[in-house]
């Protein structure tokens, strides 16, 4: 693997940092005129080209947050459950990926609904795994999404719709920018900072994600694309996040 991450930006007293334990990329191939619809004007999806065709590709993530707490009060540290919903997009010449949503199983999640106007919902979420089983083995049970996956014998030799592991490692797991629809109605952006991913690659044995389905992207019996999964990774959260302007370029924020 030759991708090698990007450059760490300074950490800031008002950044927050988390470990995400039992993390897991869940992907499913989609439509990219449907997904285009949910997105706004100058956003587009990141097109693939699949072994039967094109398409996009969204995600659900979910990983329990360990020691989330914001640089300026490590004191008040939180644990908890969460799974962000989201699609790959470029917008303006620059790759990142459009959050269509965000589930929280902790009270926090008040801040960035109210405060900063992103849209997070509170929901319980449960996350386990065994990384030591042969197999191992990853479970999520949420009100908008349930997987159970096992790792597979030996990874893949090649992702669909990527040309090499670095393309797919890049795309899939190294997204560094994010956008939202704010409750005004606005785009709202905010960015983040990981070392490169080392991932398990799964297959579920049952998977259902109601969120995507709403949106009329999958169906009950979609079959993920892949499943990219980690015991443990470190987050630098860039807050808080900024509404976004056409005019930015990369390097302006965080």
């Amino acid at each position: 693997m030759s991708f090698v991450g990007t450059p760490r930006p300074r950490p800031r007293w008002h950044h927050a940092h988390t470990d995400l334990e039992n993390f897991a990329i869940v992907s499913y191939r989609v439509d990219a005129d449907a997904l285009a619809r949910h997105l706004p004007e100058d956003f587009a999806p990141m097109e693939a080209a699949f072994g039967d065709g094109p398409g996009a590709l969204v995600s659900a993530v979910a990983f329990r947050d360990r020691d989330f707490h914001f640089r300026f009060l490590p004191q008040a540290s939180i644990n908890c459950g969460q799974i962000n919903y989201r699609a790959y997009v470029t917008a303006y010449g620059k790759a990142g990926v459009w959050f269509f949503g965000t589930r929280l199983d902790h009270p926090v999640v008040a801040i960035p609904q109210h405060l900063w106007g992103m849209p997070w919902r509170r929901d319980h979420i449960r996350i386990e795994a065994d990384w030591l089983g042969t197999p191992a083995r990853w479970r999520l049970e949420s009100a908008d999404g349930r997987c159970e996956a096992v790792e597979l014998p030996q990874a893949p030799a090649l992702l669909d719709g990527f040309t090499n592991d670095s393309d797919w490692l890049e795309q899939l797991t190294h997204p560094i920018q994010g956008w939202y629809r704010r409750r005004d109605g606005r785009v709202g952006a905010y960015s983040i900072w990981h070392p490169v991913m080392r991932p398990r690659h799964l297959e579920a044995a049952f998977a259902r994600f109601p969120f995507f389905e709403r949106l009329g992207l999958i169906t009950p019996d979609t079959p993920p694309h892949s499943i990219l999964a980690q015991a443990r990774i470190p987050f630098d959260i860039h807050t808080p996040p900024w509404r976004f302007h056409p005019d930015e370029r990369p390097g302006r924020r965080p």
